[in-house]
């Protein structure tokens, strides 16, 4: 059998499209399952077709197999399994035969084709800042259509209460829509690295989820989707912290911590620039490279001062600087 450039024969090639397609399916037979009133196993759907679009991604990473047409399908499945499938859920479940509901659903699936083409074109975007590609602009597909159905969670879990209220889930619907297009930075779980060190725990944590989703899985899964929105002013945070220091962006993220401490003690000490104290590793080799970049000359007259051993005179540049240790030559001590 022929390989092509890549490596792999065509037809492991098209498995990410395989799987896109399983994406498609899922959504569909989501809204199969909420005709027949069968709203569990219509939830389960939207599960699965979640699951297929984390994995259609990292397939045409590992095969080298991304191509325009792939991207085009994945955007189209999404579209069907996280818009229009969930919208059709809720409103068959909460409002069926009123207006007010097919409004609702019509909102959410308008957001989120906007979301959806707004993705498609900030892929192309070179003018965004190295850390952006961490972050989603939005809540972004699957977690809105995971989060839209905590009321029907909830339902499923304890019954009837005031979470399964019209009005109530009609707006719950709406917030969900609006944080799909939004411009709140979401955490993006592609970038996520995992040290050998937390290995072990992540596998407990993956074991612990597993025994959740098979004992209480409603009740797990809404509590998944409340902790998500729960995190999202800390990921507003993180991404203003950010673009304020670019003398992180290019360091990892585990190391991210030093640059974080040395630009608070250098707030507590009352310095103007980012960073004064030396911070360990590659982040101190990146903030100085990223100093000289900003203000060469000034980098250049700080690394001479600190070989000629001279301070800065607070009088001003046109008087000359002392040495630094003649206070020490001539008996004096610094207060």
């Amino acid at each position: 059998m022929s390989r092509p450039a890549g490596g792999y024969p065509a037809g492991v090639r098209l498995l990410p499209n395989a799987v896109t397609v399983l994406n498609l399916c899922a959504g569909l037979t989501a809204v199969y399952f909420a005709l027949q009133s069968r709203f569990d196993f219509a939830i389960i759907a939207v599960l699965a077709a979640a699951l297929c679009d984390a994995l259609d991604g990292g397939l045409a990473r590992l095969l080298d197999a991304s191509s325009r047409i792939g991207a085009e399908l994945d955007s189209l499945a999404d579209l069907v399994s996280f818009g229009v499938a969930p919208a059709l859920v809720i409103y068959i479940w909460a409002f069926e035969g009123t207006r007010a509901g097919w409004m609702v659903a019509l909102v959410f699936a308008v957001c989120m084709a906007l979301r959806l083409a707004r993705f498609n074109t900030l892929i192309d975007d070179d003018s965004a800042p190295p850390f952006a590609r961490e972050f989603f602009v939005g809540v972004p597909a699957p977690a809105a259509a995971l989060t839209a159905g905590i009321p029907i969670y909830l339902w499923l879990h304890f019954g009837q209460g005031w979470w399964s209220e019209r009005p109530l889930v009609a707006v719950w619907a709406l917030v969900t829509a609006g944080l799909m297009v939004s411009r709140i930075p979401t955490l993006s779980l592609k970038t996520v690295r995992v040290s050998p060190r937390t290995t072990r725990w992540l596998l407990v944590g993956v074991a612990a989820v597993v025994a959740i989703l098979i004992t209480i899985p409603f009740l797990g899964i809404a509590v998944a989707g409340v902790v998500y929105l729960l995190l999202l002013p800390w990921t507003a945070y993180r991404y203003r912290w950010l673009s304020r220091h670019p003398e992180a962006w290019d360091v990892p993220t585990r190391q991210r911590r030093a640059v974080a401490r040395a630009a608070r003690s250098a707030r507590r000490l009352g310095l103007r620039p980012p960073l004064r104290r030396r911070v360990a590793g590659r982040a101190g080799a990146v903030a100085r490279g990223v100093r000289r970049r900003l203000d060469p000359e000034g980098e250049a007259r700080r690394d001479g001062m600190r070989d000629t051993g001279a301070v800065r005179d607070p009088r001003g540049p046109g008087v000359a600087a002392a040495p630094r240790d003649s206070g020490r030559r001539l008996g004096l001590r610094r207060r």
